[in-house]
């Protein structure tokens, strides 16, 4: 893999453009090009075995090489699978720059929108090029990354495509590493650490609240999760706000931010403690969105907000059938404190809408198991009743290949969630509509005029296998969706 993708203007590049399995001949958009190549791309479409099937590669030369569309028109995922495929390819060749051309080359929708292909090209070249190596050891297998690959192009709109494909990878990607941080090295007071050092070096403003700010402004979910941890919980506020807004917005962005979920006293067991360094993976989505939103300098004002805390087991922790009061003055009867997420989430939400004041919130968490049993990990829960921010977040997660699925809230999942001995409980006496409770419970803490959306990423945040695109572990889940969605309000 490349130890960094970036767009320029390179000297020399592999010459990459695409064709459909049903062409028995070069299209004359590419006859040009292929006369450039020294006859390259005609050497890669009569190659043995290559038919043109979606995402299929095909060298011609050291300088000039095929991707598949397939008979299909290409869609945007299709064409991030077929940037995964190339990028190992041109790594394995040695190459240091690759010329994509993508105008006259597609069919559909796509024929007339070179930047939306180029970027979709560019967002699977860098994303299948990640894995994490800071912890690489000298028993390690393999090559280390090395390398740069300059992406370019002959037309302006599919280099400005490329362009921002690689910040939004790059977003993605910084939320990966973040969220594959071990829980020994990434505490609350190192995510703090990681955002000033976002906020300095793109022109962002970051305070933190302390733990003994966080208690003495009332926030006892937040106070209660983290107490029982030797690393204290923190607020981390970024902010992005730009010279010249182009928008009346101020859109909110809350990230659960759970540097290690033991699930305190209602302990996780059966090994199912494993891997809940990745209960961060909301504020990590929310990091990496902060970043490509800053690096892409979008005219809207955009706020980030990460409740930090480490979820542990001591004499100080945390107990079932403890009462709390929140930041807004709701009071919480505890049943679970594996339900701990939706806690630390409420004190951040209420805070951020007395404090930021801000026009649109969305709040972004893997919160529950229940909501990957119902919609299993191709994508992510969604609860919003405002038309307006539930179809930019739709929108959004069409156009970047993180797909939303709008979720119920009822009045009655609401009334579900009152206690018996306080206002709400944390997690209601029955499993019934389990991912519908953590939504049920954070409308508590929203203030009702400000259009709200909660995101469950517990299915996509993370993956088993390695995939076209992604290594196992983390996805990054989050970082595009999320600034996909800022630029929607760039002209609102």
């Amino acid at each position: 893999m490349y130890r960094m993708i970036r767009t320029g203007s390179p000297r020399r590049s592999v010459t990459v453009a695409g064709i459909a399995s049903s062409a028995k001949r070069l299209p004359a958009s590419l006859k040009s090009l292929n006369e450039k190549c020294g006859g390259g791309l005609e050497a890669a479409r009569t190659r043995p075995g290559f038919s043109g099937e979606a995402g299929q590669i095909s060298v011609g030369s050291e300088s000039a090489i095929l991707i598949g569309l397939g008979d299909d028109a290409p869609t945007p995922n299709s064409l991030r699978i077929a940037g995964a495929k190339l990028v190992a390819t041109l790594h394995t060749m040695g190459a240091s720059a690759a010329n994509i051309e993508v105008a006259g080359c597609l069919s559909g929708p796509l024929g007339k929108k070179p930047a939306i292909a180029a970027q979709a090209i560019a967002e699977g070249i860098v994303l299948a090029n990640w894995c994490q190596e800071t912890w690489r050891g000298t028993a390690a297998k393999g090559n280390a990354a090395s390398g740069t690959l300059v992406l370019t192009s002959r037309e302006g709109a599919a280099r400005g495509g490329l362009r921002r494909g690689c910040i939004l990878g790059d977003g993605s990607n910084e939320a990966r590493r973040l969220g594959s941080t071990p829980p020994n090295i990434a505490n609350p007071a190192w995510v703090a650490r990681q955002a000033r050092s976002m906020a300095k070096r793109l022109g962002m403003r970051c305070a933190v609240i302390s733990a003994a700010k966080a208690k003495e402004l009332g926030m006892g979910g937040l106070t209660a999760v983290g107490v029982g941890s030797s690393s204290p919980p923190c607020l981390i506020h970024l902010c992005w706000k730009p010279k010249s807004a182009k928008s009346s917005t101020r859109l909110a962005m809350v990230g659960k931010t759970i540097t290690y979920d033991t699930g305190g006293y209602s302990l996780k067991i059966s090994n199912g403690m494993k891997g809940m360094k990745y209960d961060m993976c909301g504020g990590a989505a929310v990091l990496g969105a902060m970043q490509a939103i800053a690096t892409l300098k979008l005219p809207v004002e955009v706020h980030a907000v990460l409740p930090a805390a480490e979820n542990m087991v001591s004499d100080r922790s945390y107990r079932p059938d403890d009462i709390i009061e929140m930041y807004n003055g709701v009071t919480v009867e505890v049943t679970n404190t594996d339900a701990e997420g939706r806690l630390v989430l409420a004190d951040a939400l209420a805070w951020t809408c007395k404090k930021v004041k801000p026009t649109h919130i969305i709040d972004i968490a893997t919160l529950t198991g229940g909501v990957v049993v119902a919609l299993g990990e191709w994508c992510s829960g969604l609860w919003c009743k405002d038309v307006g921010l539930r179809r930019a977040l739709q929108d959004a997660g069409d156009a970047c290949g993180e797909q939303v699925w709008r979720m119920p809230l009822w009045k009655e999942h609401r009334d579900f969630m009152r206690a018996r001995h306080a206002d709400i409980w944390n997690s209601g006496p029955k499993r019934d509509g389990h991912p519908i409770q953590g939504a049920a419970f954070l409308s508590y803490f929203v203030d009702a005029d400000i259009p709200w959306a909660h995101v469950d990423i517990a299915g996509p945040a993370t993956t088993d296998s390695a995939t076209d695109l992604f290594a196992a572990g983390p996805t990054g889940c989050g970082a595009r969706l999320l600034a996909e969605t800022a630029a929607t309000f760039v002209s609102g």
